[in-house]
């Protein structure tokens, strides 16, 4: 079979279309012949060298993928060949089949093409864990996702738009900002002209976020503090900004507030089944009903990877970039 490959760490013509044995599916596996694969910021830091898969698992990137089901491990008795699904994945999605536990597996939801699928399960999964799941984000609260205009940003937004949530967002365009505000935001700061703790704060009369969602790590961790109200929960799930930040502790003493860290590949299978069990009951309904879309900005063909890198790096895209096989 095709899939990508990165035989030295380096820029996205690193990317190589290779050709490999097929998986087989273990016991309490499916394989799937893939159809779409979804594009993360995690697979660009793979690329570059800096961030492997966990240890005994497969080098070649991709987090989600969607498909049809193609062979199935002993035991499983969920999915029959033929289903269209889904799948949050550890890695190897950029291929023409790959091998998943059956806990991480989703159906297409209705309404959904299924190459649109793809855009699904790394973006849902990521923000019910941690939006709601860990930081625990209720009606009425305000909530502040960085990069609203990001595959995990844009679904955010919808998300916490449908729980009753009052959403800011910043975003480096106005055109990305007009897109955020039709998705359902309300705070809209360009981060290139405005400093998002002033706006924050005027617009909430003082208050700050509830909840942070934050993809930049060190480079924002003062002001995210800075931004939190009392009680208030910053969740860090990426280091765009850097790995190293100062972190006031007076003042998370006095707001008795909370910083989390967060990552969604290395979790034990366990884990990653009861979350994507729990997207399946909670958001899946919403995505049926046409309340919550998945967002595709472009798709390439598997083979034009590195184009899809580019312009994932070049982050002019709005939503999700796809990786197609067909």
């Amino acid at each position: 079979m095709k899939a990508i490959t990165i035989p030295v760490p380096g820029d996205p013509e690193a990317l190589v279309l290779s050709d490999i044995d097929a998986p087989e599916p273990a016991p309490g596996e499916v394989r799937i012949s893939v159809a779409a694969a979804g594009v993360n910021r995690a697979d660009v830091l793979q690329r570059q060298g800096f961030y492997n898969p966990p240890p005994g698992e497969t080098e070649i990137p991709g987090l989600e993928v969607s498909g049809v089901i193609d062979g199935v491990g002993d035991g499983v008795t969920e999915w029959v060949v033929g289903d269209e699904v889904c799948a949050l994945l550890v890695g190897g999605g950029y291929a023409e089949q790959v091998t998943v536990p059956v806990g991480q597996v989703l159906p297409v939801p209705a309404g959904v093409d299924l190459i649109e699928a793809a855009a699904l399960p790394e973006v849902v999964s990521t923000v019910w864990s941690n939006v709601f799941l860990t930081a625990n984000l209720q009606p009425g609260e305000t909530f502040l996702v960085h990069g609203g205009s990001s595959g995990i940003g844009t679904m955010a937004i919808q998300l916490a738009r449908e729980v009753g949530a009052r959403v800011a967002v910043t975003a480096g365009s106005q055109e990305k900002l007009d897109f955020c505000r039709e998705l359902g935001a309300e705070i809209l700061v360009n981060y290139r002209e405005q400093d998002f703790v002033e706006v924050l704060k005027e617009a909430t009369d003082g208050h700050g976020a509830d909840v942070i969602l934050d993809n930049m790590g060190a480079k924002y961790l003062p002001r995210n503090v800075q931004a939190l109200a009392t009680a208030g929960r910053l969740v860090v799930i990426g280091m765009q900004g850097g790995v190293k930040g100062e972190l006031d502790l007076g003042m998370l003493l006095r707001k008795r507030a909370a910083v989390i860290a967060t990552s969604l590949r290395a979790r034990p299978k366990a884990e990653k089944a009861t979350i994507v069990a729990a997207v399946r009951e909670h958001v899946w309904p919403m995505i049926a009903e046409g309340r919550v879309k998945p967002i595709v900005h472009s798709r390439h063909p598997l083979a034009d990877a590195a184009a899809a890198h580019a312009e994932m790096e070049a982050s002019g895209h709005i939503g999700k970039i796809l990786l197609v096989t067909r």
